[in-house]
């Protein structure tokens, strides 16, 4: 396992921010003692859970050019046709993945091929799971094209996930599990198929990025 560098800022300010109270819980706990460690285990467990975070645990990635991987580490929650207006604009079939403040959020190329597409929008903070989330959130669209097929793959901030990172462009050549993003505490990645494309997945299923086939393609 290795630390994200998203998280190397964040893993210092909590470092400081830690000893700082430390040491100011020492002045005012000083003669209760169980108090003064209790103070600092509570920091102690939100040190960690940032240094969990940021986390890239080691993994052996699936591949294959007919399998769309997990971009993602979470809980699909949406599996439906719906109408995509920025790229295709006709119907598609989403497939949702609902990150916990809890997953590893390292984003992964489903797969290989060309960024056909790449656009960063501007936005709100809806719960991720909001119906208009998907469309008025914070939120990046990147599209990925083969011989096989167009995929297009859609980061989503959500209330807690205030900073969408991305690394790819428009005509970079990206690889399948190679990481093109991050969003940070929590949120959503959005995946659309062309309509009658069978999915390997069911909602309320745990998937792993990088790992978990979502679907095959004929």
């Amino acid at each position: 396992m290795r630390i994200h560098r998203e998280g190397y800022k964040y893993i210092l300010i909590a470092t400081v921010l830690w000893v700082l109270l430390g040491l100011v819980s020492y002045q005012f706990f000083f003669d209760v003692s169980v108090l003064f460690w209790l103070f600092n285990f509570v920091c102690f467990l939100l040190w960690f859970w940032i240094i969990w975070f940021f986390r890239i645990p080691g993994r052996d990635f699936s591949e294959g050019e007919e399998q769309v991987i997990a971009p993602a580490d979470g809980k699909v929650v949406v599996i439906e046709e719906t109408y995509e207006p920025e790229y295709f604009k006709d119907k598609r079939l989403q497939v949702s993945i609902f990150m916990s403040p809890l997953n590893v959020h390292v984003n992964r190329n489903p797969i290989s091929g060309v960024v056909r597409y790449m656009k960063y929008h501007p936005g709100k903070y809806l719960v991720a799971w909001h119906p208009k989330s998907s469309t008025e959130n914070e939120r990046t669209t990147m599209v990925i094209g083969n011989n096989n097929m167009e995929l297009l793959v859609r980061q989503i901030a959500g209330a807690l996930a205030r900073r969408i990172c991305y690394y790819v462009k428009e005509g970079d050549v990206v690889k399948q599990n190679g990481e093109f993003g991050f969003i940070r505490f929590g949120s959503r990645v959005d995946l659309f198929f062309p309509v009658g494309t069978k999915v390997d997945v069911k909602i309320g299923q745990v998937v792993k990025g990088g790992i978990t086939v979502i679907a095959h393609l004929s």
